[in-house]
């Protein structure tokens, strides 16, 4: 759950986003974010979103896209739609931190549950220096949240399989698809940036 107000940084990617219209207020399944990423920050890679869809607005800054294998640069106030199924990748071109208003239609909210649990692993510093986790960790989190990502590097026929070899690994190794304490952190450390500002 996210409300207006909430703050989530990956320390990788170069990423925070500060909540608009988080689930608690969302009336028709859209959230709202904005999006600041620093000079040469960018999401984890080329992925699909299979059931959500992402509205970008550049606010500030430079942002490149690939849309389905086509390259862009985001005009400033121009909305980039990126239809649920549909390949992208998206970075900082510029040499200024860009500030993006992003809109996500999700539902079920498991956008936001997946996007805390990967800026959580990054927090505790157990992803590369692209903000990916290791073999063990992927292969879980892949299968945890098919449903709202997938990287389109290996193949997709070739994760599946492969990641179901993994997985029962994983998770003698001890890792998890989804991470709880994760969303207590976010939420503490929510509630503590509100009650230092007032």
């Amino acid at each position: 759950m996210s409300k207006a107000g909430d703050v989530f940084e990956n320390p990788v990617t170069g990423e925070r986003a500060i909540v608009r219209v988080g689930s608690e207020e969302s009336t028709d399944g859209w959230l709202v974010n904005d999006l600041y990423v620093r000079p040469g920050g960018a999401v984890s890679g080329e992925h699909v979103h299979p059931t959500i869809i992402e509205r970008f607005t550049v606010q500030r800054g430079q942002v490149g896209f690939r849309i389905d294998g086509r390259e862009t640069l985001a005009e400033l106030g121009q909305p980039v739609t990126v239809p649920a199924g549909v390949t992208h990748d998206w970075w900082n071109a510029g040499s200024e931190e860009a500030h993006v208003l992003i809109e996500i239609y999700d539902p079920a909210n498991r956008f936001g549950e997946m996007i805390i649990d990967l800026f959580g692993l990054a927090q505790d510093g157990k992803t590369n220096a692209k903000g990916m986790p290791n073999l063990f960790q992927t292969a879980l989190f892949s299968l945890e949240y098919e449903d709202v990502l997938y990287f389109t590097n290996p193949p997709r026929w070739v994760q599946k399989i492969l990641f179901s070899l993994i997985a029962p690994i994983a998770r003698l190794l001890g890792y998890r698809g989804t991470y709880p304490e994760y969303r207590r952190r976010a939420r503490a450390n929510v509630e503590m940036v509100a009650s230092t500002a007032s």
